[in-house]
């Protein structure tokens, strides 16, 4: 069964369901139904939900929809937060060194935050922290 058009659905500051066939969960909440936020908007700046697991079939939505979102809204900061992500291929991998060439050639920054001890490892084994700026951890992230 397909679902309606949800080619652009705003909720707050929040931008949400973007190409949303499949990718996005459906919700029911107080009688009405919505689609799970994984892209934040705001001041240039783009916030990333990752989910928990990047694997090829996320990796290449991913990317569709990013570039797609840096280009309509001018997106000079790039933020991707892995606060419920346990694991990512090669694929996400390479969706991320993808996106930090993009944004580096409009001058842009890209920021990685909330990840686990895994993911980690996962930048350091793959260069991807030479390449992204990791922000620190807090004491009430509560993430190893």
């Amino acid at each position: 069964k397909r679902h309606a058009d949800w080619s652009r659905i705003a909720e707050g500051d929040g931008l949400c369901g973007f190409f949303g066939q499949n990718r996005y969960k459906m919700q029911k909440q107080k009688g009405r139904l919505y689609m799970e936020c994984k892209y934040q908007l705001k001041d240039g700046c783009m916030r990333i939900s990752m989910p928990k697991e990047v694997d090829h079939h996320y990796a290449t939505q991913l990317r569709k929809e990013a570039d797609l979102l840096i280009g309509a809204y001018h997106v000079r900061r790039l933020v991707f937060d892995f606060a419920e992500t346990d694991f990512m291929d090669s694929s996400g991998i390479g969706v991320l060194i993808g996106r930090c060439k993009k944004m580096g050639y409009g001058g842009g920054e890209v920021v990685a935050e909330h990840l686990s001890e895994r993911i980690q490892k996962i930048f350091v084994v793959s260069g991807l922290h030479k390449m992204i700026r990791v922000a620190p951890q807090t004491m009430d992230d509560g993430r190893n």
